[in-house]
Formats: structure tokens, sequence, C-alpha cells
């Protein structure tokens, strides 16, 4: 059985595929084969910062300028180090999904960080 059989959460073999979707019977968890390879390939080609420094799950980076955060009056200043980033698909721009000290999770554009 290959791995986009394989549930990504429990890593269960008795999942099954149901019209466009793969389903675990075993924790319930649902996800698309095409959605999975194209955050592979988005991983493959990695994700880089303002610098050009490659990217990965984990990492701690630094915003390199203020950004206003939608929807708020807040600002996420320039030089808050964000730690334990999660890189995710970026089909708007925001690949960063992290969580950020007085303010919470929020999504970031690699472009307005550096590696720390």
């Amino acid at each position: 059985m290959t791995d986009a059989m394989k549930c990504p959460t429990c890593n269960s073999e008795h999942a099954y595929q149901d019209r466009g979707l793969w389903v675990c019977p075993e924790c319930g968890h649902e996800w698309s084969g095409a959605a999975e390879a194209a955050a592979d390939a988005a991983h493959e080609a990695g994700v880089r910062d303002a610098n050009g420094n490659a990217l990965a799950d984990g990492d701690s980076v630094i915003v390199i300028k203020d950004l206003k955060v939608k929807g708020s009056s807040s600002v996420v200043k320039g030089g808050t180090k964000v730690r334990n980033i999660r890189l995710q698909d970026a089909t708007d721009g925001h690949d960063i999904a992290c969580k950020i000290d007085g303010i919470g999770a929020m999504n970031l554009k690699s472009e307005f960080v550096r590696k720390a």
C-alpha cells in the first residue's frame, strides 16, 4: 500500500477512497490525495525568507518590518521574534502559520521575515 493511501494523522492502513477524498475509519480524518501532492511539491520547492534562506517547520524567524493585523488595530512590530513556525500551502501568499505573543495565531508571508 502506498503512503498516499495511509492516513497522514494516525498512519492507519485501513483508509479508503470515497469519491475525491480519502477517509480513515479509525480516526475519522479526511484528505484529498491531490491536495497532499500539491503540499508536498510546495515543500520540495521550499519556502524561502526575505534573504533567500530555506525555511522549515519549527524554525524561528524575525519579522523585518511593521505589519498591520487585518481586522484589528494591532501591529506586529519589526524585530519581533516568532518561534516554532509551520509551513503551509501558499494559495494566498501567506505560507507561514504561527503564534505571536500578545496577538495570537496568524499567517505571515515569507517575504516579510528572515531566519533567526
